[in-house]
């Protein structure tokens, strides 16, 4: 009777850990530069033709939860590097949300033009993340 005692307070400490996991603030993390909406094709370099994804994992979202994308040239003529020439945003509609969330740029008309660029992630107003790239 002690041994299944013993063993049924393992299992309960067991079951409570796991939900005290999936049941944490809301965090974004593992933010990286793709060649596909689920970041199984990691790169920093692209090229004219390419669409360009941004790729982050969510966990513990909720309704409400903002994640941002502020895409700048580095060094374009004609661009300041300090002002986004794009923005975007991803309006959470789930509590419990854990999962992918990615944002895509397509290539422009006539392909992207050479250089560096970056792309900042904001999650609920705050910087995450930011992660430069180049075209070549």
């Amino acid at each position: 009777m002690k041994n299944k005692l013993i063993v049924l307070f393992a299992v309960l400490a067991l079951v409570a850990s796991s939900l005290a996991c999936s049941f944490g603030d809301p965090t974004l993390d593992n933010v990286r530069t793709a060649k596909d909406q689920d970041g199984e094709q990691p790169s920093s370099v692209f090229s004219a033709g390419d669409t360009i994804y941004v790729v982050s994992d969510l966990s513990n979202g909720v309704i409400g939860n903002v994640v941002i994308s502020k895409w700048y040239a580095l060094n374009l003529e004609g661009f300041d590097p300090n002002e986004p020439f794009d923005e975007a945003d991803i309006n959470i509609e789930e509590d419990g949300f854990n999962g992918t969330v990615y944002f895509y740029y397509p290539p422009p008309d006539g392909g992207w033009p050479t250089g560096l660029y970056k792309v900042e992630i904001y999650f609920n107003d705050v910087l995450i993340h930011s992660a430069e790239f180049s075209v070549e």
